[in-house]
């Protein structure tokens, strides 16, 4: 890409915000600031911009308008609207309209920026990786024609770098927008890969649901804005408690999966408990209010000599969730699967 760090270019009249947004950003990103959209333009117009965020309130040209024009002449730049919590409506039709792909609300809190320009980043680095992904992936397919011959663990670890790699490039188009996790359709698939490998490998496998607890409570409460802001919130706490080659995906509004390789009964048990306790003992705070929340955890375990299917696996899961939260909730339900008696992945 002939950079290590994102452009970013912060548009705002405010100049507390702007200084505010220096302090955070500029260390880590080629951080640009415009008081106007006319400014923004002009500084458009010279240097490549990665992610533009953009106030809604401008003096002269407002946001939406302005990001409109930026998906004209800069297609591939990420755009962002900062708006005000009343101005949800502006913001859901500029999401809906295309002209942003996603929003901040004012007044937002410094880790709430970091956070979304960080998923922000990651998403566009992904997707400007796609080519050179793409080109890796030719070359390794090379290089197994030519080592077809050689041991099977070779070729066995060679494959599963490709299942990998092909991993990363499902899951840039497969990303849940309000907590930059993957989506139902990308933690489906995922999981589908894992089931089949393990198959050849023999490894043990665990799925898992996570469910938030009388959430109708949160949105009654604080209305869609905050229902937004915990699940966000949840989504980053549950990806912060498990292990690196663990994959957790918002899978339905207050549901969320957890994918794990190689996970034993006992692992299960481990990891399902630290979700739990993990989410028991955080918080969040949304307009002055601290809020805390527990969640309910279903997991199934496969172990390695037992044949199963995604959708086994599924329903277990869900099963196990159920016994969860009819138990009292803000427990753990972990079950193993000893036998195929659905549906194989399919």
């Amino acid at each position: 890409m002939g950079r290590f760090k994102c452009s970013l270019l912060f548009v705002d009249d405010e100049p507390a915000l702007a200084q505010l947004a220096r302090s955070l950003l500029s260390s880590d990103y080629e951080l640009r600031v415009a008081e106007t959209a006319e400014e923004a333009q002009l500084l458009l117009a010279r240097h490549d911009v990665d992610i533009v965020i953009s106030d809604q309130q401008l003096p002269g040209l407002q946001g939406i308008p302005f990001l409109e024009w930026c998906r004209e002449h800069t297609p591939r730049t990420v755009r962002i609207l900062m708006t005000g919590v009343y101005s949800m409506e502006e913001a859901v039709e500029a999401i809906n309209s295309g002209l942003a792909q996603r929003f901040l609300f004012k007044p937002w809190r410094p880790e709430q920026l970091m956070n979304l320009v960080r998923n922000s980043a990651r998403t566009f680095l992904l997707e400007r990786s796609h080519e050179n992904l793409l080109d890796e992936l030719r070359r390794l397919n090379l290089e197994l024609e030519e080592r077809v011959a050689e041991r099977t663990r070779e070729l066995e670890h060679i494959n599963r770098q490709l299942e990998q790699r092909n991993s990363m490039l499902q899951k840039m188009a497969l990303t849940d927008s309000l907590t930059g996790l993957p989506n139902r359709r990308a933690m489906d698939r995922l999981a589908k890969t894992e089931v089949l490998r393990r198959a050849r490998v023999t490894s043990p496998l665990a799925v898992g649901l996570v469910d938030a607890d009388f959430f109708k409570d949160i949105n009654t409460r604080y209305l869609l804005p905050g229902g937004d802001h915990v699940l966000a919130w949840l989504g980053g706490t549950l990806m912060n408690s498990v292990r690196t080659i663990d994959t957790v995906g918002r899978v339905g509004g207050e549901e969320f999966m957890i994918v794990a390789p190689e996970t034993s009964m006992e692992g299960a048990l481990i990891l399902a408990e630290r979700v739990r306790r993990t989410v028991e003992m955080s918080a969040t705070e949304f307009n002055g209010d601290v809020i805390r929340i527990t969640v309910s955890v279903g997991m199934v375990v496969a172990e390695p000599d037992t044949l199963v299917g995604l959708d086994q696996m599924r329903h277990a899961a869900a099963a196990a969730l159920s016994e969860a939260k009819n138990t009292g909730r803000n427990r753990c339900v972990v079950k193993r699967l000893t036998m195929l008696d659905g549906p194989s992945a399919r």
